[in-house]
């Protein structure tokens, strides 16, 4: 999918111009964005409650770094949100989803647990490394609602791009298990597709996150099971996924211009047509990440908007109740 400048909303076009200038889809750039995620570790959210602890690994001898958001005069009793954030498997941290985490604080009361250094990146450990970190704080969070002040159940997940695919990852993977039953989740333009073959996610030259940088953030994720030519499962790409059934309520959105599109729109189908509730947007003219990188634009505040009141709407209506409670 060939994309000029034109074709971009007006407002979002100065900043995609100025990153695609300096964005290349090397090794090399991804481990420049990781030196850059130092000087953000341990930085709090203004405003809230900032609470670090270490929880265990199920598989490994190690910890997992945790960061917990609640609202300053926090109530019991509150619903919990796992976020899991972006950079394609491979970068950033949670602490650079501030403004994300605090929209979900300040829509609703509630508790956010972030996982941190935002799962094992895929440079250091592929596939399925971050998808058990996120996992096993899922299961952490069950097993530690009254210490969190929360209900179990209204236990929801959510994240953006890769914490997108990491979001529809969980919920297969929950749901499979039957460890934890998950209220509403929400995969916002979420990369859940590496095989890539949808007009959207072709050759698609757009700004900030292109078809060249979706295959490298792939690549390297998927990197062990590709070495021992293994089939791929629907836990590393959920699009692969077949059985939509039993998956929570659903909101997301995607911009019309990216990668993630087609793959974004199929899911909705997907699960609609399980009977699934699902609440979606697409915005025009609106590359990936678009509402992260100009928060001011218009189409920017309407996407936003938008997802702070399905979540609101989820806080108020879903819950799910927990098998062993």
């Amino acid at each position: 999918m060939n994309v000029t400048y034109k074709m971009i909303d007006k407002q979002l076009r100065l900043k995609a111009f100025l990153i695609d200038f300096v964005s290349f889809p090397t090794i090399a750039a991804f481990k420049r964005g990781r030196f850059v995620e130092r000087f953000f570790v341990g930085k709090n959210i203004k405003g809230f409650q900032n609470e670090e602890i270490w929880i265990s690994r199920t598989n490994e001898d190690s910890k997992i770094r945790v960061r917990i958001y609640k609202p300053l005069n926090a109530k019991e009793n509150l619903p919990v949100l796992l976020y899991c954030h972006g950079g394609g498997y491979a970068l950033t941290i949670p602490e650079m989803s501030a403004p994300q985490i605090a929209q979900f604080l300040n829509t609703r009361d509630c508790v956010v647990v972030v996982v941190v250094p935002a799962y094992q990146k895929s440079m250091e450990k592929p596939y399925p490394a971050a998808l058990n970190d996120c996992y096993d704080t899922l299961l952490w969070i069950k097993d530690n609602t009254k210490t969190l002040g929360v209900r179990d159940d209204q236990i929801m997940v959510g994240g953006h791009s890769a914490g997108g695919g990491l979001t529809a990852a969980i919920t297969l993977l929950a749901r499979d298990k039957g460890a934890v039953n998950i209220a509403f989740q929400m995969p916002i333009y979420p990369m859940i597709d590496d095989r890539m073959m949808t007009e959207s996610a072709a050759d698609n030259n757009v700004p900030i996150w292109n078809s060249k940088m979706n295959a490298l953030g792939w690549s390297l994720y998927l990197a062990d099971l590709h070495k021992e030519n293994k089939q791929i499962p629907i836990y590393a790409a959920p699009a692969r996924a077949t059985d939509y059934s039993n998956l929570p309520p659903t909101a997301t959105y995607v911009g019309d211009l990216e990668p993630f599109r087609d793959e974004t729109i199929a899911y909705v189908e997907n699960l609609k047509k399980e009977g699934i509730p699902v609440k979606f947007k697409l915005f025009k003219k609106c590359f990936h990440g678009f509402d992260g990188l100009v928060p001011n634009a218009d189409v920017s505040k309407e996407a936003i908007q938008f997802i702070q009141n399905e979540f609101a709407y989820a806080v108020d209506n879903y819950f799910a109740k927990q098998l062993d409670s």
